[in-house]
Protein backbone atom coordinates (compact mmCIF):
# COMPACT_ATOMS: atom_id res chain seq x y z
CA UNK A 1 0.00 0.00 0.00
CA UNK A 2 1.67 3.15 -1.20
CA UNK A 3 0.89 6.11 -3.36
CA UNK A 4 3.86 5.65 -5.69
CA UNK A 5 6.66 3.18 -6.30
CA UNK A 6 9.06 5.86 -5.07
CA UNK A 7 7.57 5.71 -1.58
CA UNK A 8 7.21 1.93 -1.27
CA UNK A 9 9.19 0.22 1.48
CA UNK A 10 11.94 -1.99 0.09
CA UNK A 11 11.64 -5.44 1.78
CA UNK A 12 15.43 -5.69 2.06
CA UNK A 13 15.36 -2.71 4.43
CA UNK A 14 13.13 -4.72 6.78
CA UNK A 15 15.70 -7.49 6.85
CA UNK A 16 18.42 -5.00 7.76
CA UNK A 17 16.30 -3.50 10.52
CA UNK A 18 15.53 -6.96 11.93
CA UNK A 19 19.24 -7.59 12.35
CA UNK A 20 19.58 -4.46 14.50
CA UNK A 21 16.79 -5.07 17.05
CA UNK A 22 15.68 -7.75 19.48
CA UNK A 23 12.20 -8.07 18.00
CA UNK A 24 10.51 -6.94 14.83
CA UNK A 25 6.79 -7.67 14.48
CA UNK A 26 5.20 -7.84 11.05
CA UNK A 27 1.68 -8.86 10.29
CA UNK A 28 0.37 -11.14 7.60
CA UNK A 29 -2.96 -10.90 5.86
CA UNK A 30 -4.59 -14.20 6.83
CA UNK A 31 -8.27 -14.21 7.62
CA UNK A 32 -9.17 -17.54 9.16
CA UNK A 33 -10.89 -16.92 12.49
CA UNK A 34 -10.96 -13.13 12.13
CA UNK A 35 -14.27 -11.37 12.88
CA UNK A 36 -14.70 -8.28 10.72
CA UNK A 37 -17.21 -5.47 11.15
CA UNK A 38 -17.67 -3.20 8.13
CA UNK A 39 -19.35 0.20 8.38
CA UNK A 40 -20.46 1.70 5.05
CA UNK A 41 -21.71 5.20 4.34
CA UNK A 42 -24.70 5.40 1.96
CA UNK A 43 -23.96 8.98 0.87
CA UNK A 44 -22.03 8.64 -2.40
CA UNK A 45 -23.12 5.02 -2.08
CA UNK A 46 -22.18 3.99 -5.60
CA UNK A 47 -18.55 4.66 -4.66
CA UNK A 48 -18.95 2.94 -1.29
CA UNK A 49 -20.41 -0.13 -3.03
CA UNK A 50 -17.34 -0.32 -5.27
CA UNK A 51 -15.10 -0.11 -2.19
CA UNK A 52 -17.16 -2.82 -0.49
CA UNK A 53 -16.74 -5.13 -3.50
CA UNK A 54 -12.96 -4.75 -3.20
CA UNK A 55 -13.10 -5.32 0.55
CA UNK A 56 -15.21 -8.47 0.30
CA UNK A 57 -13.08 -9.85 -2.54
CA UNK A 58 -9.92 -9.46 -0.46
CA UNK A 59 -11.48 -10.92 2.68
CA UNK A 60 -12.68 -13.97 0.73
CA UNK A 61 -9.26 -14.43 -0.89
CA UNK A 62 -7.57 -14.34 2.51
CA UNK A 63 -9.88 -16.94 4.05
CA UNK A 64 -12.29 -14.88 6.14
CA UNK A 65 -15.47 -16.90 6.59
CA UNK A 66 -18.57 -15.02 5.47
CA UNK A 67 -20.23 -15.81 8.80
CA UNK A 68 -17.48 -13.77 10.49
CA UNK A 69 -18.36 -10.61 8.54
CA UNK A 70 -21.03 -8.09 9.47
CA UNK A 71 -21.92 -5.02 7.40
CA UNK A 72 -23.82 -1.98 8.66
CA UNK A 73 -24.99 0.85 6.43
CA UNK A 74 -25.20 4.36 7.88
CA UNK A 75 -26.41 7.60 6.27
CA UNK A 76 -22.96 9.03 5.60
CA UNK A 77 -19.34 9.36 6.69
CA UNK A 78 -20.16 11.51 9.72
CA UNK A 79 -22.14 8.63 11.25
CA UNK A 80 -19.47 5.96 10.66
CA UNK A 81 -17.53 6.32 13.96
CA UNK A 82 -20.53 5.56 16.19
CA UNK A 83 -21.25 2.21 14.54
CA UNK A 84 -17.51 1.48 14.42
CA UNK A 85 -17.51 1.95 18.20
CA UNK A 86 -20.47 -0.43 18.56
CA UNK A 87 -18.59 -3.09 16.57
CA UNK A 88 -15.36 -2.58 18.52
CA UNK A 89 -16.88 -2.30 21.98
CA UNK A 90 -19.96 -4.53 21.91
CA UNK A 91 -20.76 -7.61 23.97
CA UNK A 92 -18.80 -9.69 21.48
CA UNK A 93 -16.33 -7.23 19.93
CA UNK A 94 -15.05 -7.74 16.42
CA UNK A 95 -11.33 -8.28 15.85
CA UNK A 96 -11.20 -5.41 13.41
CA UNK A 97 -13.50 -2.79 11.93
CA UNK A 98 -13.26 -1.46 8.38
CA UNK A 99 -14.88 1.87 7.55
CA UNK A 100 -15.89 2.63 3.97
CA UNK A 101 -17.34 5.74 2.43
CA UNK A 102 -16.69 8.65 0.11
CA UNK A 103 -16.51 12.34 0.88
CA UNK A 104 -16.07 14.38 -2.29
CA UNK A 105 -15.14 18.06 -2.09
CA UNK A 106 -17.89 20.50 -3.01
CA UNK A 107 -18.30 24.24 -2.96
CA UNK A 108 -18.68 24.64 0.82
CA UNK A 109 -16.70 23.78 3.95
CA UNK A 110 -18.92 20.74 4.53
CA UNK A 111 -16.18 18.52 3.04
CA UNK A 112 -13.56 19.59 5.60
CA UNK A 113 -15.92 19.17 8.52
CA UNK A 114 -17.27 15.76 7.54
CA UNK A 115 -13.96 14.23 6.43
CA UNK A 116 -12.04 15.58 9.42
CA UNK A 117 -14.59 14.55 12.02
CA UNK A 118 -15.01 11.11 10.47
CA UNK A 119 -11.25 10.53 10.55
CA UNK A 120 -10.97 11.83 14.11
CA UNK A 121 -13.88 9.67 15.23
CA UNK A 122 -12.43 6.55 13.66
CA UNK A 123 -9.07 7.21 15.31
CA UNK A 124 -10.74 7.83 18.67
CA UNK A 125 -12.54 4.48 18.44
CA UNK A 126 -9.42 2.46 17.82
CA UNK A 127 -7.40 4.26 20.47
CA UNK A 128 -10.11 3.92 23.12
CA UNK A 129 -10.96 0.27 22.40
CA UNK A 130 -7.58 -1.06 21.21
CA UNK A 131 -9.42 -2.66 18.29
CA UNK A 132 -7.99 -1.68 14.90
CA UNK A 133 -10.37 0.49 12.89
CA UNK A 134 -9.25 0.90 9.30
CA UNK A 135 -9.99 4.20 7.58
CA UNK A 136 -11.25 3.22 4.13
CA UNK A 137 -13.20 6.43 3.63
CA UNK A 138 -12.16 8.21 0.46
CA UNK A 139 -11.63 11.95 0.80
CA UNK A 140 -11.20 13.23 -2.74
CA UNK A 141 -11.35 16.51 -4.58
CA UNK A 142 -13.31 15.13 -7.53
CA UNK A 143 -15.67 12.35 -8.51
CA UNK A 144 -13.07 11.12 -11.01
CA UNK A 145 -10.57 10.65 -8.16
CA UNK A 146 -13.14 8.65 -6.18
CA UNK A 147 -13.91 6.48 -9.20
CA UNK A 148 -10.19 5.91 -9.82
CA UNK A 149 -9.61 4.79 -6.22
CA UNK A 150 -12.58 2.40 -6.28
CA UNK A 151 -11.78 0.60 -9.54
CA UNK A 152 -12.38 -3.18 -9.55
CA UNK A 153 -8.69 -4.07 -9.47
CA UNK A 154 -5.73 -4.31 -7.09
CA UNK A 155 -5.70 -0.51 -6.62
CA UNK A 156 -9.18 -0.52 -5.02
CA UNK A 157 -8.88 1.25 -1.66
CA UNK A 158 -11.50 -1.07 -0.15
CA UNK A 159 -9.26 -4.00 -1.02
CA UNK A 160 -6.30 -2.22 0.55
CA UNK A 161 -8.36 -1.53 3.68
CA UNK A 162 -9.21 -5.23 4.02
CA UNK A 163 -5.58 -6.27 3.69
CA UNK A 164 -4.50 -3.62 6.20
CA UNK A 165 -7.22 -4.84 8.57
CA UNK A 166 -6.00 -8.43 8.50
CA UNK A 167 -2.39 -7.33 8.88
CA UNK A 168 -3.25 -5.23 11.94
CA UNK A 169 -5.06 -8.15 13.59
CA UNK A 170 -2.01 -10.29 12.93
CA UNK A 171 0.40 -7.72 14.39
CA UNK A 172 -1.67 -7.34 17.53
CA UNK A 173 -2.07 -11.12 17.95
CA UNK A 174 1.64 -11.73 17.47
CA UNK A 175 2.58 -10.23 20.76
CA UNK A 176 2.74 -6.52 20.95
CA UNK A 177 2.97 -6.24 24.70
CA UNK A 178 2.25 -2.51 24.83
Amino acid sequence: MTSTNDTALDPSRLEKFAGRVGEQVQGVAHGRGVRVGIVCGRFNGAITARLLEGTLDALEEKGVDRSDVSISWVPGAFEIPLVALAYADGDRPFDVVITLGAVIRGDTTHYEIVSGECARGVQDVQLSTRVPVIFGVLTTNTLDQALERSRPDASNKGREAALAALEMVSVLRRGTSA
